[in-house]
């Protein structure tokens, strides 16, 4: 659910250094926000400090937060954040590694990949043709 930044209260965090905002800035201006914060009903901040306050700082008024709209005690919020936060792991070197080999053949695709995409177009194509040719039939 849409939530007005400036409604959401972030009180006292385990995490006192949010670290360099700018890469998380760059990834909600160019894919937005992946992942939604989690707020309490009253709308108080349990997890997703940096993603909340990269937002603010490149000018969002709302952010995609999880409501939670049950009552939850001090341990259970601060259990949530502890966990939230604990629980991500970075890539391997292996797994980066891979995963730009990937990105590199998607964004560079050999002649035999780009013959292939073009045949299925046209293909895609032939078949809206057709498709709003019978539908205009009936």
């Amino acid at each position: 659910m849409l939530v007005k930044i400036s409604e959401i209260k972030v009180k006292k965090r385990v995490r006192k250094d949010l670290g360099d905002l700018d890469a998380l800035k760059d990834s909600l201006r160019r894919y937005g926000l992946l992942n939604p914060i989690t707020i309490t009903k009253d709308k108080v901040l349990i997890a997703g400090e940096r993603r909340l306050e990269a937002a603010k700082a490149i000018g969002w008024e709302t952010i995609n937060a999880e409501i939670l709209n049950y009552e939850i005690d001090p341990v259970d919020k601060l259990e949530m954040e502890m966990e939230e936060n604990n629980q991500r792991i970075p890539f391997t070197a292996e797994e980066m590694a891979e995963g730009y080999k990937r990105l590199d053949k998607l964004r560079n695709p050999s002649i035999f990949r780009r013959i292939g995409m073009f045949f299925a177009r046209i293909f895609k194509t032939i078949g809206k043709f057709f498709a709003r040719i019978f539908s205009k039939k009936k």
